[in-house]
């Protein structure tokens, strides 16, 4: 009787793991989506700033509604989440800017690829030939959207690629830290760290200058993309808290047709046929990577 319920058990979480990375691949999207209105006003890079300090604020707001307790022997790895995690968040925001919104959202889903082959260098795990074939099938997609043959390679498509990399390593991280800490302290050290690095690549380098905003509508649409972004990071949080890694990374393949509808919406072409083959093959090797874990 006490199995039953066990499994009766897992698959509420599981279920309620599933619902909520739904929640989080729509929220995505549509701050994606925000993000990509902002574009024509704002640098990437002060985006991640602004989007990351007002999620700091409602964060910590959040701490004096409910407390939270701190352990300090992993705050190693409380960083590095926050590190690769804002990593890949400006090579995100750089790629909405400059190509399809849909596309962007489907290399930065490269990332469970990128997860089976760290862990394969990193920590010694077998790749058995069915995933070096899923592998396979989902860098022949990411060809298909970059279109290498032709010898055009954007900066924005080796970005997203990127991106997908550093989001990888920042997943990893919170299977490692999700029974340490609250996921509100995990969101607060990627946000952090989201929102200190921007400000040091404004003080200390050329490649971004920081402005003072007084448009309304960009503060407007910079508070919606931070209500999106962060409820979006709480639900995929929790998602990966509650259930499979695995389960969770093919969920998280529902945000390629929200993202591709949002971009046509706001003017994007509709991707020609080479770009849907590729986003077809991405997600489905990423669904077989996902399969035999």
């Amino acid at each position: 009787m006490s199995n039953n319920y066990n499994v009766l058990s897992n698959l509420k979480l599981m279920d309620k793991g599933i619902f909520f990375m739904l929640l989080s691949a729509m929220l995505g999207s549509m701050s994606g989506a925000v993000a990509k209105v902002l574009s024509d006003s704002m640098d990437p890079i002060e985006i991640v700033f602004y989007r990351n300090l007002l999620g700091v604020l409602m964060i910590l707001y959040s701490f004096k509604k409910v407390s939270v307790s701190f352990e300090f022997s992993k705050m190693h790895l409380l960083f590095l989440r926050g590190f690769f995690g804002t990593i890949a968040m400006l090579l995100y925001f750089y790629t909405i800017a400059n190509i399809p919104l849909g596309e962007a959202v489907i290399l930065n889903k490269t990332s469970p690829f990128f997860v089976t082959i760290l862990a394969y260098y990193l920590m010694k795990e077998s790749i058995s030939i069915h995933t070096i074939f899923a592998l396979i099938i989902g860098f022949v997609g990411v060809a298909f959207i970059i279109k290498p043959f032709d010898f055009e390679i954007s900066q924005g498509h080796v970005f997203g690629v990127l991106g997908g990399f550093f989001a990888a390593a920042a997943y990893a991280t919170i299977k490692k830290i999700k029974d340490i800490y609250d996921a509100r302290v995990i969101m607060l050290s990627f946000m952090g760290v989201g929102t200190v690095l921007p400000l040091l690549i404004f003080l200390f380098t050329p490649y971004a200058e920081f402005k003072i905003h007084t448009d309304p509508f960009v503060w407007a649409m910079i508070a919606l993309m931070a209500v999106f972004s962060t409820v979006s990071q709480w639900f995929l949080t929790r998602a990966y808290s509650l259930s499979k890694a695995s389960i969770i990374g093919v969920i998280g393949y529902s945000s390629i047709p929200f993202a591709v509808g949002f971009g046509i919406m706001l003017g994007d072409s509709i991707p020609d046929i080479l770009t849907f083959l590729g986003i077809a093959l991405i997600a489905f090797g990423g669904y077989l990577v996902g399969k035999k874990k």
